[in-house]
């Protein structure tokens, strides 16, 4: 039964707000979720091709125990909704000198193929790397990646108590800088160096830590059978399976507020839906910019959502692809990082670009004949403000990153038309206010990880969850900040609850029997 005068409207049905919704629905809350296109899942999202639909966002999921403690507070099991396969190859890597290497999620494997590509020192220098970043991985992933509002002062306490890690951090050291000092083959910098991008980064502005990325792939990554999409699909049947309500196509024009809190919210048609609690899951600058109205424009500092993460240009398609032996998947290197980032940094699109191809099914060192499903990611820099996309756009993207992919022999017939293409202003007319940014705030500086938003805001009952908001981007991120929105939300209301009886002489608490057996667990124990 929902709890007694709580009504949660949830704006998004992306990773994050799913998550919320999922637990709040549990919860006993009545949980309405709006979403202004016609299906859940946010940037984890699919175009129709001949072969069937292609992903075109995420296309496998790491830090897995994440889920698992998701559908099991929601009293299910991941595994009765989707089929997860292991991708034990974790990439195939290509340089332009010739050199292809192979990564995999066992260490041993991964420097026997480092031993192979690039010999014995190579091998080694691996080795210390994938040491140094288990250690950061391990003294990183509860106080910051899974705290709920992390702390500078209590990480501070925890690295001082751990001060073997404080080397391993390079704490003055840009990733780039600091893998350089790590590789003496500059290929293998520039492999770990992309990791950065993985939050929207540069490796020569982000912060040497980031390198722990690489060990949250290397401990596991599972595709969906049957796409991505299906994992959004599972989340939101559980969430529906436990009372909340899903309404698409449903564009919300403002945020109300009436006495410094949020109070529900306004459709473009001019429906009003009352509401104790609101949880926003898209891009936090959108409040900044007006577009959810004038009440949460102050919900969330500027310095939150500013400077800008890296956009993207992405082709989703189906082909029949010639020439270079493909895996699940891979990455085409440039010759020069700094012919790609240096541009990026200048708003432009890259001169070398490095190109991540997704061969959706090759799977399982599947070797499919036919039409087969690619996505195909090229780094882009955010929109500028009041920027107009060039007419020449769509040309020179299909032209460098097609032309690229040929000096390496790869081919794909037909080749893909400008309809498969989601370009950074794409992006921004998908997720208003991104500026198309698909990581939400930069992870340039060493206090980045501290300046994302929180789960609360300054607006009482206006809650965040998604990419945008603290831990950060990517599935499981998003996904965690969806549980630690609802736990605020659980929380706050308990407080609401307690400060009630106690001002109510004679009376008597009633809550939520749900809430009061089954807390939500964290995902971390």
């Amino acid at each position: 039964m929902p709890m007694s005068g709580r009504h949660v409207v949830v704006i998004g049905a992306g990773l994050g707000g799913l998550s919320a919704a999922m637990r709040l629905s549990s919860a006993g809350f009545a949980v309405t979720v709006l979403e202004r296109h016609s299906h859940a899942g946010g940037k984890m999202r699919t175009t129709a091709s001949d072969a069937g639909p292609v992903d075109a966002g995420p296309t496998v999921l790491t830090m897995r125990y994440v889920f698992d403690a998701l559908f099991t507070d929601a009293g299910t099991r991941l595994d009765d909704h989707v089929t997860l396969e292991r991708e034990h190859h974790l990439a195939r890597h290509w340089w332009p000198d010739g050199a292809i290497l192979d990564l995999f999620d066992d260490p041993a494997q991964s420097r026997d193929s480092v031993a192979r590509a690039f010999g014995g020192r190579s091998a080694k220098e691996f080795e210390q790397f994938n040491a140094r970043m288990e250690r950061l991985y391990s003294a990183f992933k509860e106080p910051m990646m899974e705290a709920a509002e992390p702390s500078q002062i209590a990480l501070t306490k925890h690295v001082l108590s751990n001060p073997s890690i404080i080397p391993d951090m390079a704490p003055l050291s840009t990733l780039m800088a600091s893998l350089k000092r790590q590789f003496s083959d500059p290929r293998l910098a520039q492999l770990f160096g992309r990791y950065a991008t993985y939050v929207g980064g540069s490796p020569f502005q982000s912060p040497a830590l980031l390198g722990l990325i690489w060990r949250s792939e290397a401990r596991g990554v599972w595709r969906v059978k049957g796409g991505m999409h299906k994992l959004a699909a599972a989340m939101q049947s559980c969430a529906e399976h436990t009372g909340a309500t899903f309404q698409f196509n449903s564009h919300v024009a403002r945020i109300e507020t009436q006495d410094n809190r949020a109070r529900g919210v306004v459709l473009d048609d001019g429906t009003r839906i009352r509401a104790d609690t609101v949880v926003f899951n898209g891009d936090p600058a959108a409040l900044q910019q007006h577009l959810l109205g004038p009440g949460p424009q102050h919900a969330v500092a500027i310095k939150s959502v500013t400077p800008r993460s890296l956009s993207a240009y992405v082709w989703s398609f189906a082909a029949k692809p010639k020439g270079a032996d493909l895996a699940y998947h891979n990455v085409f290197f440039g010759a020069d990082p700094e012919d790609e980032f240096g541009p990026l940094e200048a708003g432009k699109m890259p001169n070398d670009p490095t190109l991540y191809i997704c061969a959706q099914d090759r799977g399982g060192n599947a070797h499919p004949t036919g039409l087969e499903r690619f996505e195909i990611i090229m780094n882009g820099p955010p929109v500028a403000p009041g920027a107009q996309r060039p007419e020449t756009e769509n040309d020179i993207c299909r032209t460098r990153v097609f032309q690229t992919l040929q000096h390496y022999g790869l081919t794909f017939s037909p080749r893909p038309s400008a309809e498969t293409l989601t370009t950074p202003h794409g992006f921004q007319t998908l997720f208003p206010g991104s500026a198309g940014s698909l990581y939400g705030r930069s992870p340039h500086g060493m206090m980045a990880a501290f300046a994302r938003p929180t789960a609360r805001t300054r607006l009482k009952g206006l809650y965040l969850s998604g990419g945008g908001t603290h831990p950060g981007a990517g599935i499981p991120m998003a996904t965690l900040s969806g549980q630690h929105a609802a736990e605020a939300i659980q929380r706050d209301h308990a407080l609401t609850l307690t400060s009630r009886q106690t001002g109510t002489r004679g009376g008597m608490l009633t809550g939520s029997a749900t809430m009061a057996s089954a807390p939500s667990r964290s995902s971390g124990s």
